[in-house]
């Protein structure tokens, strides 16, 4: 199972939606279930520095089929996957890293966002891992 080209679309148009409605401007990165880019968007005027970072993202968390926030959590010092951020070419272990389930809740891929706090680059993502 794969997210769509469409579905990414939809995906990256209620992301872009969040973002404007909470006032910043973020890179968005969308994979299908085999980790490979789908769709990326870089609003006008988002740091050029979070393209990496959202395609990362959006990697861990389809490679872990979790939040990449709770990746980070767990791979604090003394936590199970201490240093995991270190293998696949580079994870990123902070928020704004969801996997994408369709209505089975079957995992077809995964969002990735960057470009503003953690905290709103989580809730653009969420906006858009929601959408479909």
């Amino acid at each position: 199972m794969n997210i769509t080209l469409a579905q990414a679309e939809k995906v990256i148009t209620a992301a872009k939606e969040k973002s404007a409605a909470i006032d910043t401007k973020m890179n968005i990165a969308v994979v299908d279930a085999g980790a490979n880019l789908v769709a990326f968007v870089r609003m006008d005027g988002a740091w050029l520095g979070s393209l990496d970072i959202s395609i990362k993202k959006a990697k861990t968390a389809r490679f872990f089929d979790m939040n990449t926030g709770v990746v980070g959590e767990l791979s604090q010092p003394g936590g199970s996957l201490y240093n995991i951020e270190h293998s696949n070419n580079g994870l990123i272990t902070f928020p704004g890293g969801i996997p994408i389930k369709n209505v089975n809740g079957d995992i077809i891929g995964a969002i990735g966002v960057s470009g503003s706090s953690v905290e709103n680059d989580h809730a653009v993502a969420e906006a858009g891992a929601t959408s479909i």
